[in-house]
């Protein structure tokens, strides 16, 4: 399978076009537009970012969240979208209405180019990251943008308001979500007991794309906003949807069998340059 890569000590040409993630900061580097930046680097793409909200995090788990005030983020976006043409948008933490609304305005108007939404409600410890009424706004006016959803099992059954006890259920959320406008969904099965299978539906066909458990199942921190960065960064470099898809699953296991354990908690995904 495909897999680009950035060999060590070569400087990429950077294709046109910058990547740009509107996300949470999470100061302990594992996850958010940290997380983000580190895999747009990785590919050789020139990543940007806006910041939604400033948390207090680490591997054992986010203490406090404080988002940016709506009109912050529009400057934000305002400055970026009027000096590069940015080729791929992936949105992560959009910790309230007006913020979601705001990205919203944006994407319509065409500046923030193809659209990758993680729907983050929540961290892995529950610790909530979003307000209510986020996913049915998302939900209404962010997903008829996109190109691809990316949700895990919880946000998939918030999103398409159902539970999710099996295989059929899964495919059945994201047929869901495409019929609520998305151009792709791909429910990701990292929660999942045993192996952890993702269904990808692109509003013709369903595709069943295996994972490898690694490392026994321990959590480890920041892997759903390292996938949708990663499928985000493949779709920059002209890659189709299944194949940045499936790249960007390849990418995560990687990073999750390299991980690293920094701090006293949670391992954090390691993406390391390997020599050819």
């Amino acid at each position: 399978m495909k897999m680009t890569e950035v060999p060590l000590g070569k400087i990429p040409e950077v294709p046109p076009g910058a990547v740009l993630t509107i996300a949470g900061s999470d100061p302990s580097g594992g996850a958010g537009i940290q997380a983000d930046l580190k895999v747009f680097s990785y590919l050789g793409l020139y990543g940007l970012s806006v910041i939604t909200a400033l948390t207090a995090q680490n591997t054992m788990g986010v203490q406090a969240a404080y988002a940016v005030p709506p009109e912050q983020v529009a400057t934000q976006m305002e400055s970026l979208t009027s000096d590069f043409r940015v080729a791929v948008t992936k949105t992560g933490m959009l910790p309230n209405v007006e913020i979601i609304e705001e990205v919203h305005e944006r994407a319509r108007a065409g500046h923030l180019g193809l659209l990758v939404i993680d729907p983050v409600l929540s961290s892995t410890g529950g610790f909530k990251l979003a307000q209510d009424g986020c996913a049915e706004r998302m939900i209404s006016l962010l997903v008829p943008e996109c190109r691809l959803i990316t949700p895990n099992l919880t946000e998939a059954a918030r999103l398409s308001g159902r539970s999710i006890d099996s295989a059929a259920d899964a495919m059945d959320a994201a047929r869901a979500l495409v019929d609520a406008g998305a151009g792709a969904a791909c429910v990701t099965g990292g929660h999942w007991p045993g192996s952890p299978v993702d269904y990808l539906f692109d509003g013709k066909q369903m595709f069943t794309l295996e994972g490898i458990r690694i490392g026994g199942g321990e959590a480890v921190h920041g892997t759903g906003c390292l996938f949708s960065a990663a499928t985000a960064g493949f779709f920059a470099l002209d890659e189709d949807l299944l194949n940045a898809v499936q790249n960007a699953k390849r990418l995560v296991e990687r990073a999750i069998a390299d991980a690293a354990s920094p701090g006293a908690g949670m391992k954090v995904p390691s993406l390391k340059l390997r020599h050819h």
